[in-house]
């Protein structure tokens, strides 16, 4: 062996300073057009939605057609209780489903559970809405609150599902060990110390899911359908704001094409805080288990 295979020589080390400021350089390009076009969606619907954003908007309700003014009061309400029915069905199904993928892997109903759940979380959300549309609406024989949380619910259940299995995997078999070697039964150990320990990643998952449904509207076109007054009435049409969005923005008023700016912008805004949240749950945990 001489001494030109053990040390680098000053050709090579300059020649592989450079692949890898170049592989470097192609990395910083590639992230700055992944960045580039969420940073221009945010800045230029906050740019066009801010200024027609106002306390009327968010407090009023909407005016009839031909008059100015008024505001989204009802679809923001509406879409917090769009989420809220979904967060009822999706989480605990979610949650339970992530529960016996992770606990009792290996059988041939888990397997089914896992592709299921993949093959779910895939789906296009308009057919998630027409299911809910035959399931719930043709059955009742009316569009409600109800059968959009419904449909909303089913797109949260992959994430939390996913989510709360990965979470759970986390968590060191020796913890598990211990609890059973106490005497502790399995389910309580699953329960009381697994599930308790991996929370933090869970929430996170939840409001990721949140998050993902929030902005819905095909599933809601067959579902809620919308409604221009206020219903707190869960069997009834119910308004939210990516179903008031799209109908003020194909619609060929100026003005309700202003107030669709500013619908948008407090759908990506409460996305955005979601996502905060989101981060100070992760920050919280990583930096508990340093």
């Amino acid at each position: 062996m001489t001494t030109k295979d053990i040390f680098i020589t000053d050709k090579n080390l300059k020649y592989r300073k450079l692949k890898s400021n170049m592989v470097l350089i192609f990395c910083v390009f590639a992230s700055i057009l992944t960045v580039l076009p969420l940073l221009y969606i945010f800045f230029y619907t906050t740019a066009s939605g801010f200024t027609h954003l106002s306390l009327d908007f968010l407090i009023q309700m909407p005016k009839p057609v031909g008059e100015t003014g008024g505001g989204m009061a009802n679809a923001i309400v509406g879409t917090l209780i769009l989420i809220g029915l979904a967060s009822v069905i999706g989480i605990p199904v979610g949650i339970l489903s992530g529960i016996y993928v992770a606990e009792y892997s290996g059988g041939i109903f888990s397997n089914i559970v896992k592709f299921v759940t993949d093959v779910l979380s895939g789906t296009p959300s308009i057919i998630i809405g027409i299911f809910a549309y035959t399931v719930i609406v043709l059955t009742t024989g009316s569009f409600s609150a109800l059968s959009g949380g419904f449909a909303l619910g089913i797109i949260m259940i992959p994430t939390v599902t996913r989510i709360t299995e990965e979470m759970l995997k986390l968590v060191p078999q020796s913890i598990r060990e211990a609890s059973l070697a106490l005497g502790i039964s399995r389910w309580r150990t699953t329960l009381n110390i697994v599930l308790k320990t991996a929370l933090p990643g869970i929430t996170t998952g939840i409001l990721l899911a949140i998050a993902r449904i929030a902005g819905e509207t095909a599933p809601l076109l067959f579902t809620s359908f919308g409604n221009q007054f206020f219903s707190l009435s869960l069997d009834e049409p119910i308004a939210s704001l990516p179903i008031q969005i799209y109908n003020y923005a194909k619609s060929p008023y100026t003005d309700w094409h202003q107030q669709a700016w500013a619908g948008a912008m407090v759908l990506v805004l409460l996305v955005f805080i979601i996502n905060l949240i989101v981060r100070f749950f992760t920050k919280n945990k990583f930096s508990s288990d340093v």
